[in-house]
């Protein structure tokens, strides 16, 4: 009895300590918005793991500064000195980004005491997510429109704000066709908003609130727009632009004068209302069909630039290149219209900061190749680049048309990235996409009980590693393996390389497939562009596409050139080496998650099916490449070995592709993709609805006969 008593004691007494112990203050330099929101995730980070935060002295003392001494934006320190940690920031962003890295350590269990100084600041100044929103879209789907109500909920992009910071993003730019009518009620144009007073008013809260949010995050604001669009109610009132009611995002570009002034004075205007908003951006492109590159500029100056020069305050500017040098809107480039375009930015001196100069890298596809091969249009000359820009930073645009549903993670491909493409005129990246949006979830089965509300949620990782590496490309893979950790426990320790190892299936599709606009490629459900509709990508396709990266060969160009006496440098990415490259890789990632137990964790049997679907996804097009390799070859050539070889391996491929099926089937409804359904919004996805073209390949293989030869 005496002895139980006792152990009481030093267990009420270890308590007291401990409890004791975990008393924290908070001391921050000063009230300011963004010092209160790192204030708070603190706070909420120390009462979660179990330290008490109050006003007075406490055991540990939590110090929020601004370093004068060393004011680089967005820079971070942690100090220690007992039990004093001093959290100085190069800015108010940089204290933000100094507590959100004490917040990852505190998630992840680390204790106050064992916190280890460190120091990080930024690689790129611009980070930024492509956000276009679901009113007034680029394109017209119902994939699109299902998010009007969640995009519409700030609760939703307090969320998503909280993921870019966290994540290090420092930019959020909003785009759709024609944003003015939204936001404002035109002072001499009050016919353009199509909404009553209150309406209007809860438009405006809208965008205020999200404005005010992003800016207590550090995040800068952008919307950015389309040319040349008016709301529907203004173009009947004036008679002009009366052929793209609907807004065709290919119409020809309206400049009566009356537009351009109600343009002009709406930039001015929103600025003027919209305090809290960063910036504008603007895209010479859709909407100004028949205009020379010379009369888009001059749109430009006339109408945005001018009407940003009138407000009442500096703003920033997005400046996208042209995407076409002729009339046509397909897209072009010229030596030309790039010196007319750097022309026109260096003259531009009332801006608030450097001009962010958009430029798609590889065209829709960023997820391809490291490697820049193409921007929209086709080749990119150094123009931007030499002499060294003094006004702009060149911001890479790395668009996802590639991949929606299944989740995705290649730290090496990003860093890789990075380190290739961020020369001294590189400010920085957009990340995103055109043809979605990450609000409402539509792919995940009802009823299942998982962890996330909106779709960015499910691509966490996605965001993590863009937003990380693109702060500081060093960040190790144990800061992401954490994470896996931290929310599924022990077990997961190889989620990060079998996600690495799967993930690089749609890269190598799109490096392999040659492509242009968005619809060319959707490495997920190896579709294409076929005519008028996109199609899965037969093995015929296959045999015939040209390769996008110059360091891959084509099949066609492989088994032509072997069959003439031909070889290739080992260097050179051949059908053969890629299918090799890809089995061995994909194997490997299964094997990885073989024995993780999902059985108790519906959210974990997500990550690991995804990572399962990639690795079939890879093995499936491993087989294909070796089925059209024999296939091409037996047609060239003949022996009925080659054409039996080309049934076996697509016999295999159609195998790994069941498997796909089985994986996701059970986890996934049918989606609609805009890539699949823009025409028709009753059209929806899933790799079983692909399986009858699969199986063609085989037959194919079994009917194909061999090439008669030229006579001359």
């Amino acid at each position: 009895m005496k002895r139980t008593l006792l152990s009481l004691l030093i267990c009420f007494a270890g308590f007291t300590l401990v409890s004791f112990a975990q008393t924290v203050r908070i001391q921050q330099p000063d009230r300011a918005p963004q010092t209160m929101y790192a204030v708070d995730v603190l706070k909420k980070a120390l009462v979660k793991q179990g330290y008490t935060v109050q006003e007075k002295s406490a055991e540990y003392l939590i110090n929020l500064t601004l370093n004068k001494a060393k004011a680089v934006p967005e820079l971070y320190s942690i100090a220690r000195q007992g039990r004093t940690l001093t959290v100085a920031g190069g800015d108010a962003k940089g204290v933000i980004y100094g507590s959100l890295s004490l917040v990852e350590d505190l998630r992840n269990g680390v204790s106050l005491q064992h916190i280890k100084p460190r120091s990080e600041q930024p690689n790129l100044p611009f980070r930024a997510i492509k956000f276009n929103l679901p009113w007034d879209t680029y394109r017209h789907s119902y994939a699109l429109d299902l998010h009007k109500e969640t995009s519409r909920d700030l609760r939703f992009w307090e969320a998503f704000l909280d993921m870019m910071a966290e994540n290090r993003f420092n930019a959020l730019t909003l785009w759709n066709l024609h944003p003015f009518s939204f936001m404002i009620r035109p002072t001499n144009f009050p016919e353009a908003c199509p909404f009553n007073d209150r309406e209007l008013a809860d438009w405006q809260a809208f965008y205020r609130g999200l404005f005010r949010m992003a800016k207590e995050r550090g995040i800068d604001t952008y919307i950015v727009n389309w040319n040349i669009f008016v709301s529907p109610e203004f173009a009947k009132a004036h008679q002009v632009a009366l052929d793209n009611l609907d807004h065709k995002i290919h119409a020809t570009g309206d400049t009566s004068e009356i537009i351009r002034r109600y343009t002009r004075e709406s930039v001015t205007q929103v600025l003027n209302e919209y305090p809290d908003l960063t910036g504008i951006g603007f895209t010479h492109g859709e909407g100004m069909w028949g205009m020379t590159p010379q009369q888009r500029q001059d749109w430009f100056t006339e109408t945005i630039l001018e009407g940003m020069r009138l407000a009442n305050r500096k703003a920033k500017l997005i400046h996208r290149v042209p995407l076409s040098a002729n009339l046509a809107l397909g897209g072009s480039t010229s030596v030309d219209t790039e010196q007319l375009t750097r022309k026109a930015m260096e003259k531009l001196d009332f801006l608030d900061g450097p001009i962010w100069t958009e430029i798609k890298f590889n065209w829709s596809h960023a997820f391809s190749s490291p490697r820049l091969i193409k921007v929209h249009g086709g080749k990119l000359n150094d123009t931007y680049f030499k002499p060294e820009p003094k006004n702009y930073k060149i911001a890479w645009m790395a668009r996802n048309e590639d991949f929606f549903c299944l989740r995705w993670g290649v730290p090496n491909f990003i860093r890789e990235h990075i380190a290739t493409n961020t020369q001294s005129y590189v400010g920085g990246y957009f990340v995103g996409s055109e043809c979605y949006i990450p609000a409402v979830d539509y792919f995940t089965k009802p009823g299942q009980q998982v962890d996330w509300t909106y779709a960015f949620q499910r691509q966490w990782l996605f965001y993590k590693l863009w937003g990380r590496l693109l702060y500081n490309p060093a960040t190790p893979d144990a800061v992401f393996t954490a994470e896996f950790a931290r929310r599924y426990g022990k077990g997961v320790e190889n989620l990060l390389e079998a996600s690495a190892l799967a993930g690089t299936t749609p890269l190598r599709l799109a490096s392999s497939f040659d492509f242009t606009w968005d619809f060319t490629l959707y490495s997920e459900g190896f579709m294409a562009l076929n005519k008028n509709s996109m199609d899965y990508i037969s093995v015929d396709r296959q045999i015939s596409q040209p390769a996008a990266d110059p360091n891959y060969v084509s099949v066609l160009n492989y088994v032509s050139t072997l069959s003439s006496g031909g070889s290739f440098d080992p260097a050179k990415v051949t059908p053969v080496k890629l299918a090799n490259q890809l089995e061995q890789d994909c194997k490997k990632a299964l094997a990885l998650v073989k024995d993780v137990n999902t059985d108790k964790n519906t959210s974990l049997r997500y990550e690991v099916a995804d990572i399962k679907a990639w690795a079939n996804l890879g093995l499936y097009f491993a087989e294909k490449l070796r089925g059209a390799v024999a296939l091409q070859t037996y047609r060239l050539k003949g022996a009925e070995t080659r054409k039996e070889e080309a049934v076996k391996h697509l016999q295999q491929a159609l195998a790994y592709w069941d498997e796909v099926i089985a994986i996701t089937r059970p986890l996934y409804t049918d989606m609609p993709l805009v890539h699949y359904s823009e025409s028709n919004d009753a059209l929806r996805f899933h790799w079983e609805k692909l399986r009858p073209d699969v199986a063609k390949d085989v037959e194919i293989a079994r009917k194909a006969t061999v090439m008669t030869a030229r006579k001359d």
